[in-house]
């Protein structure tokens, strides 16, 4: 058939699958050559083609997950790399600020820059109608392809102009058997709107897991079966240069927004056994509701092993679990593996510390606005003068005092003082914590992560140095 060219045909049973379509800004220069998106194989291979003709710089406008796949295959073809996100963190749908500036480090440190919190304005060509300049911020930046990466839109004009009900997020409606409003027709993939296990809510989610999913529930429906589909947590993963990132769940932010009082921990350790050779960092973010100790969310960060993490996640926010069910949850040991203390047992004891009053702490964002606020207050670092001397946070506010030594000093810090204190990954931090306590100050609390987490400038080195062999107590 030919295109304009139509036919009838009648149906018992009928599957819409009509995908989903990239946005486009409405920008200047948005047609030139060298502008692509990237959805198709055919795109892929045009825009491989296009930098084999002496390409040296690339901007990619979207920091999401193709964003950043892809800038990360810009910069292994050699490219310098500049990514913009017009909101203020990398992976903004996906990860909180803490977890997201982690990630962000290793960017940078992979030589990629990130110009967060700022838009495009339009594209400048060439003589020749090859994309040369971007505007953004107010500057032109040179640029010799561009990537654009900023979400993308269900394909449901077609189920709305035939009168069937479209969700409040553009998507096609459909029930748990996957049905649409109109007798017979079903829907699924990427034009449908989903609902988020957690809320309820109708979410869109783009995924060929979940698309997979949709396609077994329709196939065992329409063949005189019963399936249902329960939803979906977001749960998604994606490989970042030498980082792994894993999420489910819902963020911080989404939580709070959604008017859940949250809980949280932020937890820096050893995917396996520190001492068993190839151990590597992950950082580990936990969101629970304080009341219930329900989990809602996970965003798990690092070199290490973070995808295992967010599927045990998935499974436990599946089933309802809570912090105190994390906490116990038996899973697998042995050196070469695991820890004897998982780091999602390590996340879940701290929020289960904080819930029963064992412990005071305060967020990396938090510690910021008191220190920009040039607010009175000792920030203690009780980590060994040679970690402090590689890198600090430089503040009249701080005072160093190695652990070993702290109840030997302990009359040189005020008891009415507030006292935030803070380490390499917040163990000793916590030590620290409860030994104040236990001396009688009225008013300290560690610093969630501590300089493994920081995700604003130190004094030294910036580059953490990841904590294979090395312990925090």
């Amino acid at each position: 058939m030919k295109i304009g060219e139509y036919s009838t045909f009648s149906y018992d049973k009928l599957v819409t699958a009509t995908g989903s379509t990239p946005k486009i800004p409405n920008l200047d220069g948005i047609h030139l050559t060298g502008v692509f998106n990237l959805t198709q194989l055919d795109e892929a291979n045009a825009i491989r083609n296009y930098i084999q003709n002496g390409m040296r710089k690339a901007l990619v406008v979207g920091a999401g997950l193709i964003g950043l796949e892809t800038a990360e295959a810009f910069a292994n073809q050699g490219l310098d790399v500049t990514v913009v996100e017009a909101l203020n963190w990398v992976l903004p749908e996906m990860l909180d600020f803490e977890a997201a500036s982690y990630l962000a480090e290793h960017l940078r440190e992979k030589g990629v820059t990130l110009l967060c919190g700022q838009s495009v304005g339009g594209f400048l060509g060439d003589a020749d109608g090859k994309v040369c300049k971007a505007l953004v911020g107010g500057k032109e930046l040179d640029t010799d392809i561009v990537l654009l990466s900023i979400g993308n839109t269900p394909n449901s004009s077609l189920a709305r102009d035939t009168g069937i009900e479209i969700g409040a997020l553009g998507g096609i409606k459909v029930n748990s058997r996957m049905e649409t409003s109109a007798a017979d027709i079903y829907a699924g993939g990427d034009c449908v709107e989903n609902v988020n296990i957690i809320t309820g809510k109708g979410v869109l989610a783009p995924l060929g897991s979940t698309a997979n999913k949709h396609g077994r529930v329709i196939g065992t429906n329409i063949t005189g079966g019963s399936d249902t589909f329960p939803g979906v947590l977001q749960t998604a993963c994606v490989k970042v240069f030498d980082y792994n990132v894993g999420r489910t769940g819902l963020t911080e932010r989404r939580a709070i927004n959604e008017g859940y009082d949250v809980i949280t921990s932020l937890v820096p350790a050893p995917d396996h056994a520190n001492y068993y050779p190839g151990s590597e960092e992950i950082m580990v973010k936990l969101v629970a509701e304080k009341a219930s100790g329900r989990l809602l969310g996970a965003q798990i960060v690092g070199p290490g092993e973070a995808v295992k993490r967010a599927d045990v996640m998935a499974t436990a926010l599946s089933f309802g679990a809570t912090i105190d069910d994390l906490a116990g949850l038996d899973l697998s040991y042995a050196p070469p593996y695991n820890s004897a203390f998982d780091p999602l047992h390590y996340a879940a004891n701290v929020i289960r510390n904080k819930r029963d009053g064992l412990a005071v702490a305060i967020t990396p964002a938090e510690l910021q606005d008191k220190l920009e606020r040039d607010e009175d207050f000792i920030l203690l670092d009780v980590r060994a003068p040679e970690e402090w001397h590689k890198n600090h946070i430089e503040a009249r506010q701080t005072v160093q005092i190695p652990l070993p030594e702290l109840r030997q000093k302990l009359d040189t810090l005020p008891k009415d003082a507030e006292i935030v204190i803070l380490c390499r990954t917040s163990v000793r931090a916590y030590l620290a914590h409860r030994i104040l306590k236990g001396a009688g100050f009225s008013d300290t609390k560690f610093l969630d992560a501590s300089i493994n987490g920081w995700p604003y400038p130190l004094y030294g080195t910036r580059s953490r140095k990841h904590i294979a062999n090395q312990s925090d107590v």
